[in-house]
């Protein structure tokens, strides 16, 4: 991979419409050509004997089993509700039916 120049930097950030200094420009064709020699190392990893990987742990169940719980009783679930009509929530009429 070639190196990336200051004017290339330059150019990107026109296209991109961003204000970038000088300083700014010094900097981030650095960092671009730090990403690239990362990038270059990983590509040169040999990978012709591994095997590709579809889950990166290994078939495994993670579901937790369907076991039924009891829930919440009427008295329990409208304890904290601010109205209550008979056994349900009471909310504000946002409809205007009767």
């Amino acid at each position: 991979m070639s190196a990336i120049s200051r004017d290339e930097v330059a150019h990107l950030a026109r296209l991109s419409r961003l204000a970038v200094t000088d300083e700014e420009l010094d900097a981030f064709a650095g960092q671009l050509n730090s990403i690239l020699e990362h990038v270059k190392v990983v590509t040169e990893v040999g990978d012709v004997d591994v095997e590709p990987l579809t889950l990166p742990v290994g078939n495994v169940d993670v579901d937790r089993a369907d076991v039924p719980v009891p829930g919440l009783t009427p008295a329990q679930a409208l304890s904290g509700a601010p109205a209550v009509e008979g056994d349900r929530f009471a909310v504000p009429r946002i409809l205007g039916e009767e």
